[in-house]
């Protein structure tokens, strides 16, 4: 009887372990899932970020309007990528110049120095209902890469 109760107990704390590890397992998986939509798509952000070459195709489009969110400085000194409008994000009047500049029923394609500005201003312009990609790793990846830059 009592070795009955023993193994009883021992097959009830394997089955606890097993269940355990399964739920885990689905808990992992169903994480996975999610990360990999977020990755892809960017849903979780509102906005998709490109590489170089994906931003490049991406802006070849002509009905995508360019966006540039650097200062005017950084503009002078390094040059632009050709087609862009600019509105420098640091500017308190960013979100005032982006209602009356930008087109709502086209894409708007940002890029800033190195990425972080334009993610910035990605979220503002999608919390303002624009459909928004942003470069990367921005101008300075773009310039690097080779691609065409417009010098004033």
């Amino acid at each position: 009887m009592k070795k009955s109760v023993i193994i009883t107990g021992m097959v009830a704390v394997c089955f606890a372990i097993g269940s355990a590890a399964i739920c885990q397992l689905r808990a992992y998986n169903a994480k996975d899932t999610i990360l990999e939509k977020t990755n892809c798509d960017m849903k979780g952000k509102g906005y998709r970020s490109l590489s170089v070459s994906e931003y490049e195709k991406a802006i070849a489009d002509t009905s995508v309007f360019r966006l540039d969110v650097r200062t005017e400085e950084e503009r002078k000194t390094d040059g632009f990528i050709p087609g862009t409008v600019m509105i420098d994000i640091l500017k308190a009047d960013f979100v005032e110049k982006a209602c009356v500049i930008l087109p709502k029923d086209r894409t708007i394609a940002v890029s800033c120095r190195s990425g972080r500005r334009s993610k910035s201003a990605a979220e503002k312009l999608v919390s303002l209902g624009y459909d928004v990609i942003e470069l990367d790793e921005g101008f300075n990846a773009w310039k690097n890469a080779g691609k065409p830059v417009v010098m004033e």
